[in-house]
C-alpha cells in the first residue's frame, strides 16, 4: 500500500511540474499509475465489448459502439485531468499554508468530493490557527506572569540583602538589630505568602486539585474565616460582627473556601482604621447563597474598582505590605466552585462591600 502510495505521489509530482507547461499535461498524466491502471482496465472492457458487439450484431454496430466508448473515454481523460489538476492545487496550497502564507484554499472548487475534502481542510487550517493563535495568547500570558513574578520578588530581595549587610555589622545597637529583624521577618513573611499564593492558583488553573463537594452550612465557614483573623482584627482594634440567615449552606469545598473568605475578609481588615468595624451578613435563596463582607474604612477608588481582582494589581489605598494577590486568588477559588465575587463602595457611608454569590446549580 505504502508503494502504491509513493508511485501515485511520484506520478502526481511529475504532473504538476508539466501542468505548467499546457499542451504537455495531457501526456505527462498518463504517467500517473492510477490512471493507467483504470485506462487499461476501460480498454480491456472497450475491446472486449466492440469484439462481443462484432460477433453478435456486425462489426457496424461494433464500430458504432467504439465510438460511443472512445468517447466516453475522452470524457473520462477530460475529467480526470481536471480532478487532478484541482488535487495538485491543493496540495500546493497545503504547502504554502504549512508555509505560513495566508491564502484562501479552493475558493472555486465547485466539484462534489473535491468541494467537502476543500471544506474539511479549511476546517483543519482554522482549527490550527485557532490553537496556534491560543498558544501564542498563553505564551504571552506566562511571560507577563513571569515578569510580574520577578519584579515583586525582585523588591523583597533586594530589601532583605541590604538588611542582611546592616546586621553584619560588629557595633550594631541592640535596639538596630531588633528592628531590622522585625523588617526581615515580615520581607520574608511577605515573599512566603506569595510563593504560596502562586503555587495554589497554579494548581487551581492546571486543572490539579480535586475539589469537594459536600454540603456544608455558611456559618462553619464565616466561624473558620475569622479565627484565623481574631488576634490581628484586635491587635488593630477592629471589631467583627456577622449576621447569617438560619441554616444557609452551600455545596463545595469549605477549606478552600475559608481560604477565600478569609482573604477578603483580610482586605477589609487592612482598610480599616482603629476602632472601624468588619461586618459579614449571610443571605440564602432559591437560586444561591450570598456572602457580604463589609468594612467601614476608606473605600475603594473609582479606578481602582475594575482592576482590584487582577494578580499584583495594588489601588493606591494599599497597604504597605500588600502583594496583591489575595483577592485574585479568592476569586479564582469562588468562580472554581459555582460562583462570583463584586466589590462596589457603600453608598450610604464609608466602606467597601464585598459580594460572594455561591450559585445552586449551574450558571
Amino acid at each position: 500500500m505504502g508503494a502504491i502510495c509513493d508511485q501515485t505521489y511520484l506520478g502526481l509530482d511529475m504532473w504538476i511540474g508539466d501542468g505548467r507547461e499546457g499542451r504537455g499535461s495531457g501526456m505527462k498524466i498518463m504517467r500517473n499509475p492510477d490512471l493507467q491502471r483504470e485506462w487499461i482496465l476501460l480498454g480491456m472492457i472497450m475491446a472486449c465489448g466492440v469484439a462481443i458487439m462484432g460477433f453478435w450484431q456486425g462489426w457496424k454496430s461494433a464500430l458504432g459502439t467504439g465510438g460511443i466508448c472512445l468517447a466516453l473515454v475522452v470524457v473520462l481523460v477530460v475529467a480526470s485531468i481536471r480532478r487532478y489538476r484541482l488535487i495538485a492545487l491543493m496540495g500546493e496550497q497545503i504547502d504554502q499554508i504549512l508555509h505560513g502564507e495566508e491564502i484562501s484554499l479552493m475558493e472555486n472548487c465547485d466539484e462534489g468530493d473535491l468541494a467537502i475534502l476543500s471544506t474539511q481542510v479549511k476546517k483543519m487550517v482554522r482549527s490550527l490557527h485557532e490553537q496556534q493563535g491560543n498558544l501564542q495568547k498563553e505564551k504571552d500570558l506566562l511571560a507577563n506572569f513571569m515578569a510580574d513574578v520577578s519584579h515583586q520578588m525582585k523588591t523583597p530581595l533586594t530589601s532583605i540583602h541590604l538588611i542582611l549587610s546592616f546586621l553584619q555589622e560588629e557595633d550594631l545597637a541592640f535596639a538596630r538589630r531588633r528592628e531590622l529583624v522585625k523588617k526581615l521577618t515580615i520581607l520574608t513573611d511577605r515573599m512566603d505568602w506569595m510563593v504560596y499564593a502562586l503555587l495554589r492558583m497554579a494548581k487551581l488553573e492546571a486543572g490539579t486539585v480535586a475539589l469537594q463537594k459536600k454540603y456544608f452550612h455558611i456559618s462553619h465557614l464565616i466561624q473558620k474565616s475569622y479565627e484565623s483573623l481574631a488576634i490581628p482584627m484586635e491587635l488593630r482594634g477592629i471589631s467583627f460582627r456577622s449576621e447569617v440567615a438560619e441554616g444557609a449552606g452551600m455545596t463545595g469545598d469549605i477549606a478552600w473556601m475559608t481560604e477565600a473568605v478569609t482573604n477578603v475578609m483580610k482586605n477589609c481588615m487592612e482598610h480599616t482604621p482603629e476602632g472601624g468595624e468588619v461586618f459579614v451578613k449571610v443571605e440564602e435563596n432559591a437560586l444561591y447563597t450570598v456572602i457580604f463582607v463589609e468594612d467601614t474604612g476608606t473605600g475603594i477608588e473609582e479606578e481602582d474598582l475594575p482592576h482590584i481582582f487582577e494578580r499584583f494589581y495594588r489601588g493606591k489605598n494599599a497597604d504597605e505590605n500588600s502583594v496583591g494577590i489575595g483577592l485574585a486568588l479568592s476569586k479564582q477559588i469562588i468562580t472554581s466552585q459555582n460562583g462570583t465575587i463584586r466589590v462596589r463602595n457603600k453608598r450610604r457611608e464609608n466602606g467597601a462591600s464585598f459580594e460572594i454569590r455561591c450559585y445552586k446549580g449551574s450558571i
